[in-house]
């Protein structure tokens, strides 16, 4: 897959703002940051300057080079072309996510701290919505998307179960976004319902497929040996 500035570049400035704006507000900052909420959206761990102002955006900047990377590294790179689009948008998704994290840590910081329960349901909704959307682009690979023993196998299981994948995961954010406008903890516990439940009947899915497709193939390595 070939690298796009166009791509690239509105990631990477993305991630320097969030440099700058720790190193900004760094000598005012106090000595206890929040680091993690708890499902009713309440403080359960706090940090230090380091953690807290430059965790997140060192683990954006983690995350965007190994993302970037992973495509040259997988053995089917040959079909990243072909749903190059699906990965920028799951790429950009991840990290705006991460970028939410980070402004409900400086509001925090600044004294001025978000409504966590009600705001976390509706960025993780609009995630799920956002890959689901995706899903169904995906081409086979060894990292992103459903990887069974049975997607890697047979093209029809990899492109059907991927369909169904992005109704599940577009339902499931939908739901959470509906149950985050009442309850916080509600919504938390939609999408764990969903998305584990989910995968679930993916796997059961994919399975059924693989094993009516006349033209699957054993999975790499498991060739049985002379």
């Amino acid at each position: 897959m070939k690298f796009s500035w166009k791509v690239e570049l509105p990631q990477l400035l993305v991630i320097a703002a969030m440099f700058i704006v720790a190193a900004f507000l760094w000598s005012g900052a106090p000595d206890r940051i929040p680091v993690h909420w708890n499902i009713s959206g309440e403080v359960d761990r706090y940090g230090g300057k380091v953690s807290g102002l430059l965790g997140l955006p060192l683990a954006a900047l983690g995350l965007y080079a190994l993302l970037l990377v992973l495509p040259r590294l997988d053995p089917g790179k040959a079909n990243y072309p072909g749903f190059a689009g699906a990965y920028t948008a799951i790429r950009v998704s991840v990290l705006g996510l991460l970028v939410f994290v980070d402004v409900m840590t400086i509001s925090a910081v600044q004294n001025r701290p978000m409504n966590v329960a009600r705001v976390t349901p509706l960025a993780l909704g609009v995630l799920a919505i956002v890959l689901g959307a995706v899903m169904g682009k995906l081409r086979p690979n060894w990292f992103v998307g459903v990887r069974t023993p049975w997607t890697l196998s047979s093209k029809v299981a990899w492109i059907r179960t991927h369909r169904a994948a992005g109704w599940v995961f577009m339902l499931t954010g939908i739901a959470t976004i509906g149950a985050g406008l009442a309850s916080g903890r509600a919504a938390v516990w939609v999408l764990l319902i969903g998305l584990v439940g989910g995968a679930a009947g993916l796997m059961v899915y994919s399975y059924t497929l693989w094993r009516d497709d006349p033209d699957k193939l054993p999975p790499a390595g498991t060739w049985p040996a002379p």
